[in-house]
This record gives C-alpha cells, sequence and structure tokens, in this order.
C-alpha cells in the first residue's frame, strides 16, 4: 500500500511541476507558442498514447478469438480485429503503431521537457536540488510519461480488451498506424526482416497473394525511400549535434552527446529485443532454456529469475523495462530534437517549412524507430537464445526487476483503479467467457502463435495487480515453484501464470 501511495503522491507532485514549468515558459513548445497550447497538445498527446499502447495489447489479445463472438455486441472493436488481421495488416499496424509511440514521447517531450538555454531553471523558488531532480534531469516528465501515458492503460486494456477497442477513438488509432505504415517510411524495416529471416533460414510468409510487378515497384520504390529518408535523418542530426543546434544540455560536448546517442540507443535496442527473446524463450522446454547450465551462466541465472515466481517476474520485468525504454527516448529527443536561435541559418540551407519539421524532432524519432526498435526486435525474433545467454541483457534484466521493485510506477495501477471505477469496463469473460467457455460452445480460440524470425510481436498480461518479485534464487530452493516446467505450456501471454490467458503487449 505504501508504494502506491507515494508513487501516487510523486506522481501529482511531478504534474504540478510539468504544469508550473510550462506556464513559466521553460519549455520549447511554450516558449514559441503559448503556454495553454503546449498544455492542450501535450493532454492531447498523453491521451493518444493510451490508445496506441493499450490498443495493441487489446487487439494483439484478441487476436485468437472468434470475432462473430463480440461483432453484435461490440462494433467498434470487431471493425478494428477486422482490419488489423486482415492479410498482413497486423503486421503493418504493429510497425506504423512503434513509431507513433516514440513519436508521441517525442512530441510530449517537446511541450513539457525543461528546455537548454543560457538561463537558470527557476520555479515558484523551489530550491536548486528540486529543481535539478524533477525538471532539469527530465525526471517528473519521464513519471508522467510512463504512468499516466503508457502503464496504465496497459494494465486496463489486458482484461477489458473489447470494451477498451469499442470506440472510434480505437478505430482512428488503427488507421493512423496504417497510414503511417502505407507512407513509406519505415519500409527499410522489411529489408532487415528479409535479412534476417535469410540469415536464420526462415523466409518470410505473407498472408497475402504475390504482389504484381507495379504493386513491386511500389514497395521497393518506399523501401529506397525510407532507406534515404534515414541516412538524410543521420545527417541532419550530426550536423545539428556538431554545430550545438540542438536541446541537448549545453555542458555536454558535441563529441559526447553522439556517444550518447549511439549508447542509448543500444541500450533501447538490447531491452526491446530482451523482450523479444523471453517472450521466445519461455515457451522453450527447460532444458533448451539454459535452466542445467549448459548455455553459460548468464542463460542459467536469466531463467532462474525470469521465470521464478509462476513467471511473476516477466510481468514485473516489462514494467522496469518501460521505465528505461522512455528514459531513453526522452534523452535521446533532448540530443537530437534541433533547436535554431534567432538569425542562425536552417540547417543545409532548406526552407523554413522543412526546418521546422525538423525541429520538431521528427527526424530523431525515424531513427530509433528504425535503428533502437524495430531491428533489434528483428533479430531477436530471430535469434533469441544470443540475447538470453548473453551478459548485457542480464544486466538489464536485474535493473528492470530493481526499478519495478522501487514502486516508482505503482501509481499507474491507481489511475487504472479509478479510470475502470468512473468507465464501469467489464472483463472480457463477461461478453464472450473463458477460452474452456468458448471451446465448449464449439468456438474455440484460434491456435497460438509461433514466434518466427521476422515477426516482433511480444505479448504479456501484465496484470489487474502490481507483479512480485523475487530477485534471488538459490539451489536450496523448491524448485517447483521457481522455474517452468516442460509440461507446463504457456498460455496465450507467453506466461504460465495463473487467472486469465488474455494478451498484453507492452
Amino acid at each position: 500500500m505504501f508504494k502506491y501511495i507515494y508513487s501516487s503522491l510523486l506522481l501529482v507532485f511531478s504534474i504540478t511541476l510539468i504544469v508550473g514549468n510550462i506556464f513559466n515558459l521553460q519549455t520549447r513548445l511554450s516558449f514559441q507558442t503559448h503556454p495553454a497550447v503546449a498544455l492542450v497538445v501535450m493532454l492531447f498527446s498523453i491521451v493518444w498514447l493510451t490508445m496506441v499502447e493499450g490498443g495493441q495489447g487489446a487487439i494483439v489479445g484478441l487476436g485468437p478469438v472468434d470475432p462473430d463472438l463480440y461483432k453484435e455486441s461490440h462494433p467498434m472493436s470487431h471493425r478494428c480485429t477486422s482490419i488489423v488481421y486482415k492479410g498482413d495488416n497486423l503486421q503493418r499496424y504493429l510497425l506504423g503503431r512503434q513509431f507513433m509511440v516514440i513519436l508521441i514521447v517525442f512530441i510530449v517531450e517537446l511541450c513539457g521537457a525543461t528546455h537548454g538555454g543560457d538561463h537558470g531553471v527557476e520555479l515558484w523558488g523551489l530550491p536548486n536540488w528540486i529543481i535539478n531532480i524533477f525538471l532539469s534531469s527530465g525526471v517528473a516528465m519521464i513519471l508522467f510519461t510512463c504512468m499516466v501515458g503508457q502503464l496504465n492503460s496497459e494494465i486496463i486494456s489486458c482484461h477489458y480488451m473489447l470494451d477498451y477497442l469499442n470506440s472510434w477513438f480505437a478505430l482512428i488509432t488503427v488507421w493512423v498506424a496504417l497510414a503511417i505504415e502505407f507512407s513509406g517510411i519505415l519500409h527499410i524495416c522489411y529489408l532487415v526482416q528479409r535479412f534476417v529471416g535469410y540469415v536464420a533460414g526462415q523466409p518470410i510468409e505473407s498472408r497475402e497473394p504475390d504482389r504484381s510487378v507495379l504493386q513491386n515497384i511500389f514497395y521497393y520504390g518506399r523501401c529506397l525511400m525510407s532507406f534515404a529518408l534515414l541516412c538524410f535523418a543521420f545527417a541532419v542530426t550530426f550536423v545539428a549535434i556538431f554545430e550545438k543546434k540542438t536541446t541537448v544540455w549545453e555542458q555536454v560536448p558535441p563529441w559526447a552527446s553522439v556517444v550518447i546517442f549511439f549508447s542509448l540507443m543500444g541500450c533501447i535496442g538490447i531491452l526491446e529485443g530482451s523482450q523479444i527473446a523471453y517472450f521466445a524463450v519461455v515457451k522453450m522446454q527447460t532444458s533448451e532454456q539454459g535452466q542445467d547450465g549448459s548455455m553459460g551462466w548468464f542463460a542459467k541465472k536469466s531463467a532462474c529469475i525470469l521465470f521464478k515466481n509462476h513467471n511473476h517476474n516477466l510481468a514485473a520485468f516489462l514494467v522496469g523495462r518501460q521505465l528505461c525504454v522512455v528514459s531513453c527516448m526522452f534523452f535521446i529527443a533532448r540530443i537530437t530534437a534541433v533547436k535554431l536561435e534567432p538569425g542562425e541559418a536552417n540547417i543545409f540551407g532548406v526552407p523554413d517549412w522543412l526546418q521546422a519539421i525538423f525541429n520538431t524532432g521528427l527526424l530523431g524519432a525515424l531513427i530509433v524507430a528504425v535503428v533502437a526498435s524495430v531491428s533489434w526486435r528483428l533479430v531477436a525474433s530471430a535469434f533469441p537464445l544470443a540475447f538470453f545467454k548473453n551478459p548485457l541483457p542480464y544486466v538489464f534484466l536485474r535493473l528492470c526487476l530493481l526499478l519495478e521493485m522501487t514502486g516508482l510506477l505503482h501509481g499507474a495501477w491507481v489511475i487504472a483503479f479509478i479510470i475502470k471505477k468512473l468507465t464501469r469496463v467489464q472483463r472480457d469473460e463477461v461478453y464472450i467467457g473463458t477460452a474452456e467457455e468458448r471451446s465448449e460452445k464449439l468456438m474455440a480460440d484460434k491456435s497460438k502463435r509461433q514466434m518466427l524470425a521476422g515477426n516482433p510481436l511480444p505479448a504479456c498480461d501484465v496484470g489487474d495487480d502490481e507483479p512480485p518479485v523475487v530477485l534471488s534464487y538459490d539451489d536450496d530452493d523448491d524448485k517447483d515453484d521457481d522455474v517452468v516446467k516442460d509440461d507446463e505450456t504457456p498460455d496465450a501471454a507467453g506466461t504460465s501464470v495463473e487467472g486469465d490467458s488474455d494478451e498484453m503487449a507492452v
């Protein structure tokens, strides 16, 4: 109970500081436009982020369920799943949705994070140590984004999928994600996907007919455009960094910005790849997971910790991972967002309207989406054991579990509880019954999806309650409770926890 209280109070305090910072003209958007504009844009972005995050969990979770079961009771949910599960649209939706998450986080940072400058940051006469911890470092924005914009929606959508998707807001979000994918800005990811599948010896399969000549020209044309756009994004970012035209702290030299930039992208990549690898490994037998030490010390320790405590540690890892990823994104946004002083020439002499696009951080979001997120997911889906026995993912596993144990994000469960009470959503079993009941009615769920090369699809049920964490593993412990047995078949969420088998993507 203490963690819920202190986390909620910390969140309220952070939001208060953020709003005060905005109206004190100490954020980029409030300084360039008006505080009310920055506040409205930030709130709209956060609300949309909740749908992007929670919507993915609901759509993925409803995949195995016969859509006819909820066609009449939840028509908008039915429209969402009908669109996404047509042909290869699920892959397209996930790709566009991943870019949406990163872009929205960058926009939220633009609206509410303290911008760099010569003047010091001041607010209501608060001590400098409070300003430095919460505003200058971005901790307040990170807590706000994680708890309000991401985790609470994921908690709700894992067991209330039908009610969560049953709105025009969810359908419009699906359309936008598919439109982003159709634009082709991320099509280079498909080339990475094909390469990974080729290396893994698993050709990428499609649910759609072979493309015609014109369709192939359009497809590979967008792949080429995406590659050129990525190169251009790197060029603009590096020029801005070395000419000191970004929002990074002025004390940080350009060379350090580049090192931090690639280091943080590597951290995001490890966290993204680990997520996929853990869901792949959890479906394997214990002998394949390396719990016997056959794959090395790190694989053994990772398996013993990750699948301990009835797999609750897997859900706890996802919570801590969320905090790590968002933190890295906020710092990358500071490094890559272009900021020109009055009178400075535009980068590469581009028109003002194009420079304005650079200033939003769109190019940084593109780099993170392709290089730090999707590509690592694709590699991990093809070679999960390589991640599992690597020391770096093990270090991040420990770090994520430790962060979750601090209770910093427990306020998200409080927000989810309040929203569920206000909206009066009901669990999916009320409408469509349990998986066993559906099977008895000859409307059994579809077979479980397998983790294949080039299939970056994570799924896990975080649950209504904060998952208990067990960090240590002793050989004298009762291993019947600590590890996943060969005869324990993980549910659709990829875990063997007791309760619902609804899916949840984090």
